[in-house]
């Protein structure tokens, strides 16, 4: 379980959130509503350790994620706003690449796989320069095909996507869901997902 507690954020001297309490357990998903400046990216980067928050405390599995670090970051997947891809590596690289810095090491097939999923493996030895904005969005979540770490949080990750892309993704999430797995996303739009499995927390800006 992932558990949130008197969780403070501020931004300069104004307060983001304050006071921000929730949990989440297995086959749970968190969609995180709220204005663009309320702290939505920034209560992710702090769920994710990437951020310190101003007050509270974030405990995994009853224990302080500051105290278990490295435990808790091998049960988590975090996938940004921005595809995070190098331009000039090809396709296939960029993805490789990704896995094997969050300590997985997929086979070559592994990789031809998931970029078929996401309609990727024509391209796959292309540099990713040149793909558009959709597909690189694509190319950064076919992580999910592969990476089935228990917690996921997901900055904005409909971005860009078709709805051919899209309906891959609530796929994906009804998965990993099923497999006792949690998510953390934000999204302009709700995402058509089990709605038994689903949860609204709003932040307000």
């Amino acid at each position: 379980m992932l558990a949130v507690n008197q969780l403070a954020c501020h931004r300069g001297l104004s307060p983001l959130f304050t006071n921000l309490n929730f949990s989440l357990n297995s086959g749970e998903m968190i969609y995180l509503k709220g204005a663009n400046g309320s702290g939505k990216t920034s209560l992710l980067r702090i769920i994710a350790g990437l951020s310190t928050q101003d007050f509270g405390t974030i405990s995994w599995d009853g224990f302080d994620i500051c105290s278990t670090r490295e435990e808790y970051a091998s049960h988590l997947l975090y996938i940004g706003h921005a595809p995070s891809v190098k331009e000039d590596l090809k396709v296939a690289e960029n993805l490789m690449t990704s896995l094997r810095i969050g300590g997985v090491n997929p086979t070559d097939d592994m990789i031809s796989e998931a970029l078929s999923e996401v309609g990727l493996n024509k391209r796959k030895s292309l540099p990713t320069r040149v793909l558009s904005q959709g597909q690189k969005k694509r190319l950064a979540l076919a992580r999910l095909w592969i990476d089935h770490r228990r917690l996921w949080i997901l900055d904005e990750p409909f971005n860009a996507l078709d709805i051919e892309a899209s309906k891959w993704l609530e796929g994906q999430l009804e998965k990993h869901l099923s497999r006792g797995g949690m998510v953390i996303l934000t999204s302009h739009q709700p995402p058509n997902i089990s709605p038994d499995k689903v949860r609204e927390l709003s932040l307000s800006a």
